[in-house]
């Protein structure tokens, strides 16, 4: 029970690896608040948490979601131990195709989001807390496609840098985790870029990964917990890649 008696939140855990996070978060004896912006999608990841869980309806890239949902959280438990920021998008758009509006909902989501998601949970973190973003290995790795993706993932990882250094005296750390390819949905909805039906597309990506395997989201999962838990107490402004060695050799 490394989380036993702590408070966490994680955003956009209606599926894939927020979901697998919340999941484990849970059977190691947190209270977990959980977001996303689909009713059906929410409530059917709340009962699949097998432990102390809250949904709330919460869209990241909202100010007035993200002041009800801390609000909640406030009344509800009084304080945060760990926020996971991991709501995000990814749509894959060569360069010359690239529109304002898509542009837009990237970062949006995934540099917007996460700055205002940590902003308004902050005055709940409790000293020793830990927050986890949501990186990508496609911040440091050309990625066809993936251009805008990457830039928002690229701020992201720069916040950890400047968040770990502002929140030291409060004693929180700030940690990213930037996962290679993982089998999860995200994978079916490049489908169309890259012109392959999902069983080919899986084994494309496999190829790619020195592992030769696609990542799996409960490994994601463990690297969040060790991040959350107090086990990785001296790491701050780090990046955690779990990605099969894609993006390291």
């Amino acid at each position: 029970m490394r989380l036993a008696n702590k408070v966490a939140l994680v955003t956009g855990a209606s599926g894939g690896l927020g979901l697998a996070i919340a999941q484990r978060f849970a059977t190691e004896g947190a209270h977990v608040y959980i977001t996303g912006r689909h009713t059906d999608a929410l409530e059917a990841a709340r009962v699949s948490i097998q432990g102390h869980v809250t949904a709330v309806i919460a869209d990241a890239t909202s100010s007035r979601d993200l002041d009800s949902l801390v609000q909640a959280i406030r009344q509800e438990s009084g304080h945060l131990d760990v926020v996971v920021a991991n709501a995000g998008r990814i749509e894959r758009m060569n360069v010359g195709d690239v529109t304002e509006d898509h542009f837009d909902q990237t970062f949006d989501l995934n540099a917007r989001g996460t700055l205002f998601t940590v902003q308004k949970a902050l005055p709940l973190l409790r000293p020793g807390g830990s927050i986890i973003l949501l990186g990508s290995i496609t911040a440091f790795k050309g990625d066809p496609g993936a251009g805008t993706y990457s830039a928002a993932k690229a701020a992201v990882r720069s916040y950890a840098r400047t968040w770990a250094a502002e929140f030291g005296d409060r004693n929180l750390r700030v940690n990213v985790l930037s996962p290679g390819p993982i089998d999860t949905q995200i994978i079916d909805e490049q489908t169309a870029y890259f012109g392959q039906d999902q069983a080919a597309l899986r084994a494309h990506m496999s190829t790619l990964v020195p592992m030769g395997r696609l990542g799996r989201p409960d490994e994601i999962a463990n690297g969040a917990l060790f991040l959350a838990s107090d086990e990785s107490s001296f790491m701050t402004g780090a990046e955690l890649c779990i990605d099969g060695g894609m993006g390291q050799v």
